[in-house]
């Protein structure tokens, strides 16, 4: 076994003994990140606190957790809490499996589940809990024509899926959101924050989320994320064009775009990029037999002009013909103190043509 000498380096003293409390709050961050708010402390400073009574409810142990607190941020709804209850009742519903529907049932890798999504997810914990590298869902959207959503949290799967129908075998309507009753938000709240709790449970440390929505609901959605997932996780809010022209129909403003909210699990995953291929793996060659490795070359002009980015000029001297170069019109890319670690290091490339290229390695 070979280790690199830096690795046995022992950590630096700092004279101070290891803050426990400190890191418990960093491990119970990680677990729980719904149960970290703001409050302001006798000093009248705003900090970070945790909701010791949100604690007891994510472990199970239930009181009348939001009646006589003090004063905090946080996001609140009617039927939040009756949320958290739903979360912990357990299922007892069964997965059966349609081999006469299935394709390769006993080698396929692949898994298709049909049924009410919440029951679906608390199934899948026992046996993928804390496995999933990404989820995508695309729930429904809050427009206030014909919002499906139960009004029992006890209402079995069969009369989900009569919900999902909208009539029953007999013809008889469901309640849905009509058009009378406009965009009620805490109906689409206690419908997505159940499945988004359990959802994170199912995605690894390095895991991400991404979620599907329109502009009626996409603050409510983040603001439940930041609350779920930790404001700490949020990634980025992408603008989806789902069209190209506005509709004749419109009065008002139209929105060409929908939303895709992307969250991670924890801090575990820092970096999202795409493998290397073969055809961005040719831009790269090596002609002049460089010690470092192959190389590609970028121009060193800046899309700025002299006049936007006064800080970027200054005159470069050819190394072999000691000609000073200067752009008549653009500033460079770099700063001066970058160009003298590019010389340093011998990153310039000089054409023929005088045009000065960085060389990326």
């Amino acid at each position: 076994m070979t280790m690199n000498t830096k690795e046995l380096q022992p950590e630096v003293m700092t004279g101070e003994s290891l803050d426990i409390s400190e890191q418990r709050r960093k491990e119970l961050k990680q677990l729980f990140p719904g149960v970290f708010t703001e409050t302001v402390n006798d000093k009248g400073e705003v900090v970070e606190t945790i909701d010791f009574e949100r604690l007891k409810a994510e472990l199970g142990t239930f009181s009348d957790i939001y009646e006589g607190r003090r004063e905090r941020y946080g996001m609140e709804w009617p039927g939040k809490r009756d949320c958290m209850k739903l979360i912990q009742e357990p299922s007892r519903a069964t997965l059966k499996p349609c081999r006469e529907e299935s394709v390769d049932f006993d080698t396929t890798q692949n898994l298709f589940i049909e049924g009410d999504n919440l029951e679906v997810l608390k199934l899948l914990q026992k046996s993928y809990y804390g496995k999933v590298k990404m989820i995508y869902i695309d729930p429904p959207y809050n427009t206030g024509n014909e919002f499906i959503y139960p009004d029992k949290y006890s209402e079995s799967l069969e009369t989900y899926l009569a919900y999902a129908g909208l009539v029953d075998d007999e013809g008889k309507r469901f309640a849905t959101n009509t058009a009378t009753e406009g965009r009620f938000h805490t109906k689409w709240l206690n419908m997505m924050y159940p499945r988004l709790y359990l959802a994170r449970n199912l995605l690894q440390e390095d895991g991400v989320i991404f979620i599907s929505i329109d502009d009626n609901e996409a603050e409510n959605l983040r603001r439940l994320c930041n609350e779920i997932f930790g404001e700490e996780n949020f990634l980025a809010q992408i603008a989806w064009e789902k069209r190209y022209t506005r509709s004749n129909n419109a009065k008002r403003f139209y929105s060409l775009k929908d939303n895709i909210l992307a969250y991670r699990k924890s801090d575990s995953l820092e970096f999202i990029k795409e493998k290397r291929t073969e055809k961005s793996d040719s831009n790269y060659s090596n002609s002049d037999d460089d010690p470092r490795g192959p190389w590609m070359t970028s121009s060193y002009v800046n899309p700025a002009t002299k006049a936007e980015r006064p800080n970027l000029i200054y005159e470069i001297k050819n190394p072999f013909t000691g000609r000073i170069i200067s752009h008549p019109t653009h500033a460079w890319k770099y700063s001066r103190e970058e160009n003298s670690r590019h010389l340093e290091e011998k990153r310039l490339w000089w054409a023929t043509c005088v045009t000065i290229d960085v060389r990326s390695l």
